[in-house]
């Protein structure tokens, strides 16, 4: 029981009390007190300790270590390489090119600076790498497809629709299936030379090749020292007229040393030397018929 002369007690906060009771009703000071403070205090801790160098290395000796006991488990071990899609030959290349030695962990093999090494062979259009189940990394090759031998001041060189060099050519009797072109720039026209090559189909057992001309034309070269020398425009169009005009009235077998398709409206034909000299040897004796 409270003493009749005791002060009655007052249960109202105090000042200091009412405002920490206040500030805990507003939403930025409580994030600033579950959150700000309890990152501050750990962020400082931390920054402590790293301040340590002993205790940063050993850290990330822990680190390395726990790191190589996973890298060395056995079914993280590459043990083999498949490659699929290439010849012997690429096949042989590219082991040298990467030179793994197995095996080898999944954590060390960098397999995009693997490709890469690959795709910068000229024969490779494409490769894919993955390690597949049972610690086999698999090399999935596209080889590019040689269509013609393409003739340079360097050489012989196999070249593709797109104009990418596969490889040497050794000689052209090696390859006597393939279309020869030669030139500056003839790699840039390679799909275009094709084209011309199917439209001279007739004329195949005679043509010894094309030859890029100022790297915007072409000339067909064929057997007996001919040519034909196609425009600018509508290569395709002029060669079929020529090949035309030779189907109906035996064009090519004739004297001729040059059919010049360059002027669509004014095709001209160039006679061998032989021919020029037959030709004035008959005037000079027609005209001296006819003075008699």
């Amino acid at each position: 029981m409270r003493s009749l002369g005791a002060a009655p007690r007052d249960n109202a906060p105090s000042r200091w009390a009412y405002r920490f009771e206040r500030l805990m009703l507003t939403p930025l000071f409580r994030f600033f007190l579950r959150v700000i403070v309890p990152f501050g205090v750990v962020a400082t801790a931390t920054t402590i300790w790293f301040a340590d160098a002993q205790r940063r290395e050993d850290l990330n000796l822990a680190i390395n270590d726990l790191r190589r006991g996973i890298a060395e488990r056995p079914e993280f071990s590459v043990s083999a390489m498949a490659i699929d899609g290439a010849s012997e030959g690429i096949a042989e290349e590219i082991r040298e090119i990467l030179s793994l030695s197995f095996p080898v962990s999944q954590f060390d093999l960098d397999l995009e600076g693997l490709r890469a090494q690959v795709i910068e062979l000229p024969a490779i259009a494409s490769a894919s790498l993955r390690v597949r189940p049972g610690g086999i990394l698999q090399l999935n090759i596209s080889e590019r497809t040689p269509v013609a031998v393409w003739r340079t001041h360097e050489g012989l060189a196999l070249i593709d629709p797109d104009g990418h060099v596969t490889g040497p050519a050794f000689s052209r009797h090696a390859h006597p299936e393939m279309p020869l072109i030669a030139g500056e720039g003839a790699d840039l026209a390679v799909r275009e030379a094709l084209h011309l090559l199917a439209a001279a189909e007739p004329l195949k057992a005679r043509v010894i090749g094309l030859v890029r001309v100022g790297e915007r034309r072409w000339d067909v070269v064929l057997d007996r020292g001919q040519r034909i020398l196609l425009p600018e425009q509508g290569a395709v169009e002029a060669l079929d007229r020529v090949v035309a005009l030779h189907s109906a009235e035996e064009l090519l077998e004739r004297d001729i040393q040059v059919v010049d398709m360059r002027l669509a409206r004014r095709p001209t034909i160039q006679l061998t030397e032989n021919a020029v000299e037959d030709w004035w040897r008959t005037s000079k004796t027609t005209l001296g018929t006819t003075g008699q």
